[in-house]
């Protein structure tokens, strides 16, 4: 944990453009081949209409904020949990936040405990969580 993070510390927002190439490229990557992804006739007859991103593309976009703001700590001492809440189409921008909501002190441990998330450039929420970090 950075020296300068306390209650109410709000993480650098990013501000991302989820395409069609990167669907396809975490498709390819992940093995994620549902056609709700990549073929737009067939995604044209679900419930949504067209094509939708990965939930766990969008998290792992998410993610990067943790990693950037607890280099040392995240992968080895981090936890999440989130609840998807909407879709992210082709050509949608997000915007990825967070805030510090409490530092647990124990011994020479901390635990920041983190609300996070991801939105639209409308505010619709995508993702909602909180995150805790033993710093």
């Amino acid at each position: 944990m950075k020296n300068d993070m306390y209650k109410g510390y709000k993480f650098r927002e990013n501000k991302i453009l989820i395409d069609q190439k990167k669907i396809d490229l975490y498709a390819k990557a992940s093995g994620d081949n549902n056609p709700i992804h990549l073929n737009e006739e067939y995604a044209q007859t679900t419930s949504y209409g067209k094509r939708i991103a990965h939930g766990m593309l969008t998290l792992g976009i998410l993610s990067e904020i943790l990693v950037k703001e607890f280099p040392k700590s995240w992968y080895k001492k981090g936890n999440i949990k989130v609840r998807f809440t909407a879709p992210v189409f082709p050509s949608e921008y997000i915007i990825t936040y967070g805030e510090i909501i409490s530092i647990i002190e124990f011994g020479e441990k901390k635990i920041a405990k983190c609300n996070i998330g991801c939105k639209k450039i409308d505010g619709t929420d995508i993702i909602t969580g909180k995150a805790e970090i033993v710093v």
